[in-house]
């Protein structure tokens, strides 16, 4: 006999008729998935489910991914019954402007989502990451009678999900990692836009993903037989050295006269279907968004259950206090997104003194000073570990315990040649609220990665990239590697902070910054070439974005650059002095998001009126336009050889720039009062 009662069923049914209500009154939405996936997000959240809709951010609630964000509805109308902070009228505003209840879920917007999803294949691979932070956080904290972490991560996923690379980058490396904590649902209804599944996808889903070492159950009907379900998520909890994927067949739009076809996967349904849905499933066609009061009750003594386990996680956290205050603490600090007193002490400083040394080497000097001070700090490189220089001294790697490489506990990633899975792991690793990831890869590279990257700005996220290899400066490799239009690329990335540090004290501010944003990813562009350290740097000016470098009174121009090129900037004002009488001073911009976020005083500080400006940056000239009168850059594709030879060959010499100087400063001596590119006449305000 069935442990399920027809309440539940109501309970479904009310979660296919909110789907079809709310898609309608908005004119716009996918309600097929959550009419197909009601079932099993019933049993799901009724019977397996710890949370507390009364505090979202309680540390050992289980993790719910909805991979398939279209499928949103589904996920508003679950945390709506289950008590979270959506009322009706939060349903009733889907899609519109300024609500809670967005077009795909937004993590930072609505109590209850985890992570930010909607790109296929994205939320499957945040799940991992935030499968792997359990099992690290689990591992650092958990003690014997203390099993404080002990939460599973359950992600819904559908055709696309696994069709997209990302999801299989990401699969991949959960499957090496034995991430038992892991279980995902697909919903396999055979329907993706364009029609059927079988036009573009027949591959054996469940043989990839056994070879990929994940536990495999099936379950035939979806629709209708919730004790299959409940079984088959029992079962998945049973194997804890596996994740686990659950094949679901499933009906789109389940009730719809257009069920199991595409017409009901991303439009509302007709007027006449709703009323025919309601009829069918026993509501009354005339009234909507309606809820029986028994789902409620029904719902909310789930949520009251997982209340009360909080109340006795919390009791138990209290007595781990006594026994282990030093890690309470800890955890507790690591929570609020706050770093250790003092850390930053750490953080190297230089002298012109110091020897010249690569920007990718200043980096791993950084991990090295602070990986003790900053323990939630974790991260690896995409198999480019000698290359990134990731690896602290002593670094233990995250590896199953049985594999002999590594343990949970380690906290170093050996994530493969998988940078997009990595950008979308790091996302997952951040959202769990323990730890703060960063990933290596060469900078050329974070392209691969770019719709896990944007996603990190918009779900503000503290994720880092050190993306080394920066420009041409990494030479022979040639133009496959140099990259020419990535900084503009991800400069232009809202919330997305991109430094390109120019020595030691900028490379050290660069991690400053990105550890204290708490709601910012950063890509550190570091380069492959020696670095001077220069005269005039400093951490505390690094910070605010851009200074003024090299100063001198009376100035005919201002050079601004970046990175390996501020020391040939310096060189040419030796250049344009010694044989032009030309007086030039040199400010560097090692991060433009956060000069811009500087008062307009200082930054007409650093770039004033009445000095024309000439940019100097190895790398596309887009955006420099705002910092510059004139730009000196590379609009190309680079070329193989010494790197030497290279910038020779594209004139980045103290010549060179001298060369471009004097023509900017010719352009623009005729122009009276000429105005800094701070000073425009309108200002982008939003």
């Amino acid at each position: 006999m069935s442990s399920f009662t027809e309440t539940d069923q109501l309970a479904i049914n009310t979660i296919r008729v909110l789907a079809a209500d709310a898609t309608a009154h908005a004119n716009s939405g996918h309600p097929g998935a959550p009419m197909g996936m009601a079932p099993v997000a019933h049993v799901l959240f009724n019977r397996f489910m710890n949370f507390n809709p009364k505090n979202p951010k309680w540390l050992n609630r289980d993790r719910f991914v909805l991979s398939n964000g279209h499928a949103c509805m589904l996920q508003y109308a679950l945390l709506h019954l289950y008590g979270y902070a959506l009322t009706i009228d939060d349903l009733k505003a889907f899609r519109r402007i300024d609500s809670i209840t967005p077009g795909h879920p937004e993590a930072h917007d609505t109590p209850g989502v985890e992570v930010t999803t909607g790109p296929l294949g994205q939320g499957i691979s945040n799940a991992v990451g935030l499968a792997i932070a359990q099992a690290h956080t689990a591992a650092v904290f958990n003690k014997p009678g203390y099993d404080l972490v002990n939460n599973y991560t359950y992600c819904f996923l559908g055709d696309g999900c696994l069709m997209e690379g990302v999801s299989s980058e990401a699969c991949s490396l959960a499957g090496h990692l034995q991430l038992g904590n892991l279980i995902a649902i697909w919903d396999d209804n055979r329907i993706t836009i364009d029609g059927d599944t079988n036009q573009a996808f027949t591959e054996d889903v469940l043989k990839r993903y056994e070879s990929y070492g994940w536990h495999i159950v099936t379950v035939l009907d979806g629709d209708n037989n919730l004790d299959l379900i409940a079984d088959a998520i029992k079962k998945a909890k049973e194997v804890t050295d596996k994740p686990t994927l659950i094949q679901l067949k499933t009906t789109i739009g389940f009730g719809s006269k257009k069920q199991g076809t595409h017409d009901v996967h991303g439009s509302p349904l007709k007027a006449d279907d709703i009323k025919q849905l309601k009829e069918k499933f026993g509501f009354n066609p005339e009234e909507s968004f309606a809820v029986p009061q028994e789902v409620y009750d029904l719902c909310h003594k789930a949520s009251a259950k997982g209340a009360a386990k909080e109340e006795e996680w919390n009791q138990l956290f209290a007595k781990y206090a006594e026994e282990f205050k030093a890690e309470h603490d800890d955890l507790i600090r690591r929570q609020k997104g706050e770093l250790p007193e003092g850390w930053e002490k750490h953080l190297p400083v230089y002298t012109p003194a110091d020897p010249a040394v690569a920007s990718r080497k200043l980096s791993e000097n950084v991990l090295n000073k602070i990986f003790e001070a900053v323990p939630e700090l974790v991260g690896g490189s995409a198999d480019l570990t000698g290359s990134n220089l990731t690896r602290w001294k002593g670094a233990i790697d995250f590896q199953p315990p049985a594999t002999g490489l590594g343990t949970y506990a380690g906290r170093y990633f050996r994530f493969g040649v998988r940078e997009h899975g990595m950008g979308a792991i790091m996302n997952g690793m951040a959202a769990y609220g323990t730890l703060i990831p960063y990933g290596g890869t060469f900078l050329n590279f974070v392209s691969y990665a770019a719709g896990a990257v944007r996603l990190s700005a918009l779900s503000q996220v503290r994720a880092i990239w050190v993306a080394t290899h920066d420009s041409i400066g990494l030479g022979e490799d040639g133009p496959t590697h140099q990259p020419i239009e990535t900084l503009a690329h991800f400069r232009a990335l809202p919330n997305c902070m991109v430094w390109r540090p120019a020595d030691g004290n900028e490379t050290s501010a660069a991690y400053y910054v990105a550890l204290t944003s708490k709601h910012t990813p950063s890509i550190l562009a570091l380069s492959r070439q020696n670095l001077p350290q220069l005269e005039g740097s400093t951490i505390e000016k690094a910070i605010k974005g851009g200074y003024v470098l090299h100063e001198v009174e009376g100035a005919d121009v201002t050079l601004i650059s970046t990175g390996s090129e501020v020391c040939i900037a310096i060189d040419a004002v030796k250049e344009l002095k010694e044989k032009h009488n030309i007086k030039a001073r040199v400010v560097s911009m090692p991060c433009m998001e956060v000069f811009d976020a500087q008062p307009k005083d200082y930054r007409l500080s650093v770039l004033p009126d009445g000095i024309p400006s000439l940019s100097i940056e190895v790398m596309s000239t887009m955006g420099w336009e705002k910092y510059s009168h004139e730009q000196f850059g590379l609009n190309r594709f680079g070329a193989s050889g010494a790197y030497l030879d290279v910038y020779k060959k594209f004139e980045f010499t103290p010549e060179g720039i001298a060369k471009r100087a004097i023509a900017t400063i010719d352009f623009w001596k005729d122009v009276p009062n000429i105005r800094s590119p701070i000073n425009r006449a309108f200002q982008q305000l939003i």
